[in-house]
């Protein structure tokens, strides 16, 4: 009897750790979405544009990530891309850039 509590206790605690590993990947999840919510509006939903802007989509993050850096530092130039990616911090390029390289 007390083996089967305890390899209860074991799996719950297991069942419980997962869980909160999960929490964490779909918060950041969470944040990235939230955070490229500001680019859908030129660049389209999911960074599917519908138009001249060129679409995020599909390209590796380290290609979006090199971009955004680029207009961050100003050695990339661009009308208003400068502006926007100045406020974000390098992890939040982190996730953005990796939030659009897994759209399809």
């Amino acid at each position: 009897m007390q083996t089967s509590i305890r390899l209860l206790n074991v799996t719950f605690i297991l069942a419980a750790g997962l869980l909160l590993m999960q929490s964490g990947q779909a918060e950041e999840l969470s944040r990235a979405a939230m955070l490229s919510v500001s680019c859908e509006g030129c660049h389209g939903t999911n960074g599917h544009s519908p138009g001249a802007i060129p679409p995020l989509a599909g390209k590796s993050a380290e290609y979006l990530r090199d971009a955004l850096e680029g207009f961050r530092s100003g050695e990339k130039q661009a009308t208003v891309m400068g502006r926007h990616v100045k406020g974000y911090s390098e992890d939040e390029i982190r996730l953005i850039s990796e939030y659009f390289s897994k759209q399809e």
